[in-house]
């Protein structure tokens, strides 16, 4: 993470769901510090105790979890970054309706990190999530500096990605492209 916050990354969403809670607090303090010190953000994803917790910016609740919504908001406060998973424009309305900031659409492309997971949804669904819902959309899978522009082309306000810079020699260097790719594409 480190070498993606040198190379330009401003917000990190730390989702590891499969540490043990000790583990996943000293590295979530960990990755705390880090991003306050590169003056980027970090949200919490499904676990709004550490967010809380921790004094993360944010919490990023899984689409199943819309319930939770005010409760986050009341815990973490008005600024805080509410976000929610979603894979339909229906699941982007509700959650819009109960008050988060942004959601995430997924599967924007096929994933390597989840193989079989979609259908892939396109550029398309991210349009027509933005125009029915004004509600901020991140794109989410399969997002690659080549496709990358297609997504903001078609309205999304940030890209999710996790690959590129986890397998590249240079995590730095490779978020720099992805951030010059995006860039471009405006």
């Amino acid at each position: 993470m480190a070498a993606c916050l040198d190379g330009g990354t401003r917000w990190i969403w730390f989702r590891d769901r499969d540490m043990e809670p000790g583990e996943r607090r000293c590295l979530g303090a960990r990755l705390r510090d880090l991003t306050w010190s590169a003056d980027a953000a970090l949200t919490i994803g499904g676990d709004l105790d550490l967010a809380a917790d921790l004094g993360a910016d944010g919490v990023h609740l899984g689409g199943d979890r819309l319930d939770q919504i005010r409760a986050a908001r009341a815990r973490l406060g008005p600024t805080a970054l509410i976000g929610v998973s979603a894979h339909t424009c229906a699941e982007i309305a509700r959650a819009a309706a109960e008050g988060v900031d942004y959601a995430t659409l997924s599967p924007i492309f096929a994933s390597a990190s989840k193989p079989g997971y979609g259908p892939a949804l396109g550029p398309a669904a991210i349009r027509k999530a933005v125009t029915r819902t004004g509600l901020p959309v991140v794109a989410l899978g399969g997002v690659t500096s080549g496709t990358l522009a297609g997504c903001r082309a078609a309205g999304a306000v940030a890209v999710a990605v996790m690959g590129a810079p986890m397998r590249a020699a240079d995590p730095a260097a490779e978020t720099r492209r992805l951030i010059r790719a995006w860039q471009h594409a405006g």
